[in-house]
């Protein structure tokens, strides 16, 4: 009797360590307060617009995705072409494989109304409400949705929607998954990023994101 009363309790004690977040505002806000470093693969299906009466274009791309707040994450794309997305805390840069090309921004000048921002960058939300107008979306797909539209009108970047699954049987710090990002710029092209095997709070050292120029490459300075 005794051992099942402590069965009973233990399931009990688990289960208030799991809060079921009402809305999906609460999930970011969780996510970006406990899920300091993540690692994940990623699929990215860019559609652009129909035009001229053809059906719209869809490309996929995939690779590898890490992250460490504040302001360091890496986007390496595998195929169909490989491409690299660095941000090392001070510089983002872009490295076109094919090209052998590189393109070097000032990182804070062009990070604050990104999407990486919402999900790797900022330190918290209220850092994010200083770029973003936040809201509640309805849940879909047996997702959280919280929909971002960035307050400068200045950019390319229209709106962003996140979507958030809560992990059953996990503590609380790692209950909120993040699973897809949906992003939509002002010429209408829809790019939908969806996360698997995610690892929350793995240890990754700055040394993890720094970008080195490969040889021979081009170097942009913008």
């Amino acid at each position: 009797m005794n051992n099942t009363i402590r069965r009973i309790a233990a399931l009990l004690i688990a289960a208030s360590a799991i809060p079921v977040w009402a809305t999906g505002l609460e999930s970011l806000e969780a996510f970006v307060k406990n899920v300091k470093s993540g690692r994940a693969n990623f699929t990215q299906v860019v559609t652009s617009p129909a035009k001229d009466g053809q059906l719209p274009r869809v490309k996929t791309s995939s690779g590898t995705f890490e992250f460490a707040r504040p302001n360091r994450f890496k986007f390496l794309y595998k195929k169909p072409f490989e491409q690299s997305i660095v941000a090392d805390g001070l510089t983002l840069w872009l490295y076109d494989v094919d090209l052998n090309q590189v393109t070097a921004r000032t990182q804070a000048t062009v990070l604050g109304s990104t999407p990486a921002a919402l999900i790797a960058a900022a330190p918290d939300l209220r850092a994010l409400k200083a770029d973003f107008v936040l809201a509640d979306a309805p849940d879909k797909d047996g997702l959280q949705w919280v929909a971002a539209t960035p307050k400068s009108k200045e950019g390319q970047l229209q709106s962003v929607r996140v979507g958030f699954r809560l992990a059953d049987g996990l503590t609380s710090g790692d209950a909120v998954r993040l699973e897809v990002l949906e992003i939509l710029d002002s010429f209408g092209q829809r790019s939908v990023l969806g996360f698997s095997q995610l690892q929350v709070n793995p240890v990754l050292s700055a040394s993890a994101f720094e970008f080195k120029l490969p040889p021979g490459a081009d170097l942009i300075r913008q």
